[in-house]
């Protein structure tokens, strides 16, 4: 076999067809990379990946339509048929060789994300996933070649056939979910499903999105090793024949090949009934495709049966769900034994959402119901959009199926719904859509409420929340506040610098013995800080409300310090966010680009945000979280710590609710931040990727290819 994998791999690059191959995928290969990577700002590769699949649907037919037809048509065949090797090791020999070749630029792609990592925060798991899925599927194409170049002894014909048959392997992913669409008897089923096997690159699409699976590549192995036995039963057949094999030959051939193609069948159909958990593995940065572990914690304490309804077909669910949402109600109904996913056609029973509302509802709805209650999810709340402005289409950017789920069944199975009332009329600012849906996803009521429209505050309050108001609450308006705190009220503070005194505003956060100090925090310790000194990653202290955010990044740019007495008796204080000691407060700011320390600049280090547990005369206990900055609970701050700061702020929510088992989860981004080149290393890397090295490849092969013609 050493011998044969010789003679083939110098057979390829002895001539030009191995290094013609090489040039042009080197070309495709750093055109997409330049153009994706390096302009567009993309943080993997396997978008390149997957857009040039279409080169081996002409490439790999040139590469081996000479492999085996050639060696029939100049009888050179006979020679390997009549040597004493076994034709198991000519084909796997000729393969090697063949595998080898594609080997080289692959190796180029697989270099490709150590250095676009420089550009920015890159997907490399995603990337070398991708790439897997990419050779092995290049691995499948070789194995086709081959097999149909042994069928003829025309070189032409052995290339148009290949082609022919990697082009049906291209287009029938499309062709599987057409008839999948055309309805739901039991011959589009099974047409389906056995069309399905021969879907040569859907198998790509989960390694390509990030979602290892075991089944895809024992798919690609075993799809392999099946056309190399096939491969070698028809040379075996033509061996025989040449020695004066009969009719026994051709039973054994034949049955060879059915034996062989139920054990593969019987192989990745198996895979089907080991617990997914063993046989996938989500390597995105943002695990996409994995529940989070507050999800499992939660779900694993639930004790209630929940019944989720999806109105879709059973057997489309997987495309029409759009992978992510499908694979986390898999992974839920598997992590509960208290969770049951049911699929209801809506073509079967299209009026089954009439049970629950009379509102339609859109095909791959969910309809969450508990032993009392019930809630509707619509894919609308799943997927968050924002127009493209590149494109002018609406792209998706996050992905909440997950958190949304959860907050229903955490719904359905819970007697009471937290009322917390946001405090208005003294300028506050309002909470943007992301940080209200949060409030909305703890199922906790959130309504505004006028001071000077009520007597006191509401009974029914869990908690007020005070947002950064920029004019001074009135004495009367401080003491209902005060009151419902004196009570055993809980709140959320947000003092924000303004011009005004806020004389009276002062007199709640004197309420717990805590004051706002002067001016705003400049970092001076690298680490605590992005860029700009004012844009602060505090220090994450130990605490309930941030068990979730262990070893994770908060962003509070343009913060206060917080200054209270720890040892006072009747009150508890945990700090949340702190600075480094180096840190000062700038009391006077004219320009922010001015980070040098004043002689009137405060000395850190400082709270920035404290949790208070205070004890009242009534003997209850007022809690109250305190957060030195306006800008923490936004969108933009939370986009430097993506996911971060909302979820600070959901578990403040749940606390103040009073709710221990409530969890909240985020919605997943969908969008990395770009890579970032400058244009001179982009046209540097166009030159060397694009031209040099494919050129370089064109010419190593002439020359070759002339001073073999000498001889």
């Amino acid at each position: 076999m050493k011998a044969i994998y010789k003679r083939e791999l110098r057979a390829y690059f002895c001539s030009f067809t191995g290094w013609i191959f090489v040039a042009v995928n080197l070309f495709v290969m750093g055109l997409y990379v330049v153009a994706n990577n390096m302009l567009i700002g993309i943080p993997s590769i396997a978008d390149v990946l997957w857009n040039i699949v279409f080169t081996f649907l002409v490439t790999i037919p040139i590469l081996t339509m000479r492999a085996l037809s050639e060696e029939r048509k100049n009888k050179t065949d006979q020679l390997i048929l009549t040597a004493p090797v076994s034709v198991g090791k000519i084909v796997l020999g000729k393969y090697l060789a063949l595998v080898t070749v594609i080997l080289i630029p692959m190796v180029f792609m697989g270099a490709a994300p150590l250095f676009l990592r420089m550009g920015g925060e890159f997907q490399m798991g995603v990337s070398y996933a991708a790439l897997l899925g990419f050779f092995l599927y290049g691995g499948l194409a070789l194995a086709v070649g081959l097999f149909l170049s042994a069928l003829t002894e025309s070189v032409v014909i052995a290339a148009v056939l290949a082609y022919g048959a990697l082009f049906l392997g291209y287009i029938m992913t499309g062709i599987v979910e057409l008839i999948s669409n055309l309805g739901t008897s039991a011959f589009s089923t099974v047409a389906a499903g056995i069309l399905s096997c021969f879907d040569m690159v859907g198998r790509f699409a989960p390694l390509a999105s990030g979602y290892f699976e075991v089944e895809a590549v024992v798919y690609y192995l075993s799809a392999i090793a099946l056309v190399l036995f096939f491969t070698t039963q028809v040379i075996q057949k033509r061996r025989y024949s040449i020695a004066g094999g009969g009719i026994k030959l051709g039973a054994y051939s034949a049955s060879g090949m059915i034996l062989a193609v139920v054990l593969t069948v019987a192989v990745n159909l198996g895979l089907n009934y080991v617990p997914e958990k063993y046989t996938s593995f989500d390597l995105t940065q943002n695990k996409l495709y994995a529940l989070t572990e507050e999800t499992k914690s939660y779900l694993a304490d639930l004790t209630k049966d929940v019944t989720i309804y999806v109105l879709e077909e059973e057997d489309s669910a997987y495309d029409a769900l759009e992978e992510r949402l499908f694979r986390t109600l898999s992974l839920m109904q598997d992590q509960s034994a208290h969770i049951k996913v049911t699929y209801v056609s809506p073509t079967k029973n299209p009026n089954f959402y009439q049970n629950y509302t009379q509102d339609p509802l859109a095909a791959g709805s969910l309809i969450v119901e508990g032993e009392k209650r019930y809630k509707i999810v619509g894919l609308e709340k799943v997927y968050s959009y924002e127009v493209d402005y590149y494109s002018y289409n609406y792209q998706i950017t996050e992905y909440d199926g997950e958190g949304q789920i959860v907050s229903a069944i955490d719904y359905v199975t819970t007697e009471d719904t937290p009322v917390v009332y946001a405090i208005g009329g003294h300028g506050e600012l309002e909470l943007e859509e992301k940080f209200r849906n949060v409030i909305e996803k703890a199922n906790v009521s959130c309504e505004q409420l006028m001071l000077y429209s009520v007597d006191e505050i509401p009974e029914d309050a869990q908690g007020v929340i005070l947002n950064a108001p920029t004019g001074d609450y009135s004495e009367e308006d401080a003491k209902k506040v005060i009151d419902y705190l004196k009570k055993g009220g809980n709140a959320l503070i947000i003092p924000t610098l303004t011009e005004g005194e806020m004389t009276n505003f002062k007199t709640i956060l004197d309420f717990y013995g805590i004051s706002e100090v002067e001016g705003t925090i400049v970092e001076q310790d690298r680490n605590f800080y992005n860029q700009n000194p004012y844009y602060l990653f505090p220090q994450v202290e130990s605490a309930g409300v941030t068990q979730a955010l262990t070893d994770s990044l908060i962003f509070a740019p343009f913060s206060m310090g917080l200054s209270y007495d720890d040892l006072q008796g009747d009150a508890l204080y945990t700090p949340l966010l702190t600075t480094s000691g180096s840190a000062f407060s700038k009391t006077d700011i004219t320009d922010e680009s001015d980070y040098r320390k004043g002689a009137n600049d405060i000395d850190g280090p400082f709270t920035i945000s404290v949790e208070v547990e205070k004890s009242t005369e009534d003997g209850k206990t007022s809690h109250a979280f305190v957060v030195g900055g306006e800008s923490l609970f936004t969108v933009l701050a939370d986009q430097m710590a993506p996911g971060n700061n909302v979820k600070f702020f959901g578990s403040i929510i749940n606390s103040l609710a009073e709710r221990e088992t409530a969890v909240t989860i985020p919605a997943k981004s969908l969008t990395m931040q770009n890579l970032t080149f400058t244009a001179q290393t982009a046209n540097i890397v166009m030159i060397l990727c694009v031209i040099v090295l494919p050129l370089a490849a064109l010419i190593a092969g002439l020359v070759i290819w002339l001073k073999r013609r000498r001889r």
